[in-house]
């Protein structure tokens, strides 16, 4: 099964208390693993007819937060319909585990012991500030923790979060996440060249 796990980077100087509205970002940047190959790589906005290809290729795309934020933002630059591919979003697998949503960098400090590279408002100052590659390079490097955070849950059927002073364990199912789907759909082309 090829999984592409993927995040994305974003800008825009609309929020609205504290929520970010998808429709008034405009991606920069995405970065994806892909289990086929075992590489990490990222596109920038006017590289993206080559990342096409690839996630139309893919069995699963996983992400954390992808399905409410991602995956409808990267869905206004494609051609066709991502929301078609199967998703694993592991922030809603939180949620439903948990009854409440939890940040990546609390369950990356508690299942991993590492903390991220940095967040996405400085990201965004990167991205202001003309420093591509260090945009470039965080978004990767939240892939990297993603990435890890899926396969210990695999392995596992557990994440950890840091709450306060202390590691609290979340069950997950993740009884479904490696079954093949009993009809695969159809290959996408909506961005390959025939």
């Amino acid at each position: 099964m090829r999984v592409i796990t993927f995040d994305i980077e974003s800008i825009s100087d609309s929020v609205v208390r504290g929520h970010i509205d998808v429709r008034e970002q405009e991606l920069t940047v995405v970065a994806i693993h892909d289990s086929e190959t075992g590489e990490y790589s990222a596109y920038f906005k006017d590289e993206l007819p080559q990342l096409w290809p690839i996630i139309e290729r893919a069995d699963m795309l996983v992400g954390f937060n992808s399905d409410s934020f991602d995956i409808p933002l990267l869905n206004r630059y494609y051609p066709g319909d991502l929301s078609s591919i199967r998703s694993l979003d592991l922030l809603s697998e939180v949620q439903k585990a948990l009854g409440r949503r939890i940040r990546l960098q609390s369950i990356a400090e508690g299942t991993l012991g590492k903390s991220k590279s940095g967040d996405g408002l400085t990201a965004g100052e990167w991205w202001k500030s003309g420093d591509r590659e260090k945009v470039r390079e965080y978004c990767i490097d939240d892939v990297r923790i993603t990435r890890a955070i899926y396969e210990y849950a695999l392995k596992n059927g557990v994440l950890k979060y840091k709450d306060l002073r202390d590691i609290r364990d979340i069950k997950i199912d993740t009884s479904s996440w490696s079954a093949e789907p009993e009809q695969k759909p159809a290959v996408m082309t909506h961005a390959l060249q025939l």
